[in-house]
């Protein structure tokens, strides 16, 4: 069986979907691997390690043409689409709730296509959990962008011109992200709080020595399949605001994290919060690719409001390719290990991991009858 690896396409994309490391596991276990001329370049892995991994250098159309599987980060467009052969694969984040004609021109033409952000939510798919690996890369640089932004530093500091005392960091939303950024936060020395609507997520949030900012009355049973939030009625969303409210005013950096998949983010910063805000402090939103948890945020761009800067930063774990593309690569090679059965592509659309991934087989569109 052949895996194909093409270069990413998409502006801004610098992440490659298998380094030379993972190129060279799959390849002793017996796989031929093809990888596009310079699909690692921008992510630092070059072809000479491809090379040295085993893998078969060539162009974009024998990619395309002669893979079994292909495996990408970012969905094919529909001219790559044209490129690949009926009854073939391709693994790749698929962004589904809004690929309806990616997925008929996938369908169409027979191909085979996995969505890896479908992977479940489960213990037995912890290792395929793209979602998860890329939103830790996220929740690290966000820390770094708010930083950077700042007009003050994030630690106490005691010198001979006085004691600087250590900035606020707020963070709204305790998943992986979520998590990553308030354990970023504390290493660089600032005071941390939390908020999440999820009971559970109390612990952690506290286990990394952040506080957790709650009210009186908190939603019950917030927490739906999967361990993600759930989407609120009126009256709960109500008190969320009415919690983030209370607290954000004297915040210095906000690292807003929310999300409902394949819902839009929640609003949790109003216009009216982001006033009361001082002047100087910064909000980072991770949710802006979803429509963002603050009223202000536009996507890919820095809003200045009252003084208050809102950051809506667009494929963060594409900033940091090289550690990003390790794990990617790390869970497309967790799914292959459950595609290949003896160097085979074996397809089991009943099997409780594949078979919620699979968006189209033999000229089909399965997204949304099973999801």
């Amino acid at each position: 069986m052949r895996v194909g690896v093409p270069t990413e396409t998409a502006a801004g994309e610098n992440r490659v979907a298998l380094v030379p490391d993972g190129v060279g596991r799959l390849v002793k276990a017996g796989l031929e691997v093809m990888v596009q001329a310079g699909a690692g370049a921008r992510a630092h892995f070059n072809d000479d390690a491809y090379a040295k991994s085993g893998a078969t250098l060539a162009d974009a159309a024998r990619v395309f043409a002669e893979s079994d599987l292909l495996v990408k980060v970012r969905r094919p467009s529909f001219d790559e689409i044209k490129l690949i052969q009926p009854d073939r694969a391709i693994a790749s984040l698929m962004q589904p709730a809004s690929s309806g004609e990616i997925f008929g021109s996938l369908a169409t033409a027979r191909i085979t296509a996995l969505a890896m952000e479908l992977v479940p939510r489960i213990s037995a798919a912890q290792s395929l959990d793209v979602l998860s690996s890329q939103a830790t890369i996220a929740g690290y640089k966000a820390v770094l962008i708010g930083a950077a932004a700042m007009s003050r530093m994030l630690p106490m500091m005691i010198t001979a011109a006085g004691t600087l005392i250590p900035a606020k960091v707020f963070i709204i939303g305790a998943g992986v992200a979520g998590l990553q950024a308030i354990a970023t936060s504390r290493r660089l020395g600032a005071v941390v709080s939390a908020f999440d609507v999820r009971a559970a997520a109390r612990q952690e949030i506290e286990s990394l020595g952040a506080t957790f900012i709650t009210k009186a009355e908190q939603p019950k049973d917030a927490e739906a399949a999967g361990g993600y939030a759930r989407e609120l009625k009126d009256d709960e969303a109500r008190l969320i605001l009415e919690a983030i409210g209370g607290h954000i005013h004297d915040q210095d950096l906000v690292i807003s994290t929310a999300q409902i998949p394949g819902r839009p983010a929640p609003r949790l910063v109003t216009a009216q919060m982001v006033a009361a805000m001082r002047p100087g402090s910064v909000i980072v939103d991770l949710a802006a690719e979803t429509g963002g948890n603050c009223e202000l945020t536009k996507l890919g761009e820095t809003v200045e409001s009252n003084g208050v800067a809102i950051y809506g930063p667009s494929n963060i774990a594409a900033t940091i390719p090289t550690h990003a593309s390790q794990m990617y690569s790390r869970n497309i090679e967790a799914m292959l290990k459950l595609l290949v059965k003896d160097g085979q592509f074996n397809l089991d659309l009943q099997d409780r991991i594949i078979g919620p991934m699979v968006v189209t087989h033999q000229g089909e569109i399965r997204y949304g009858k099973s999801h």
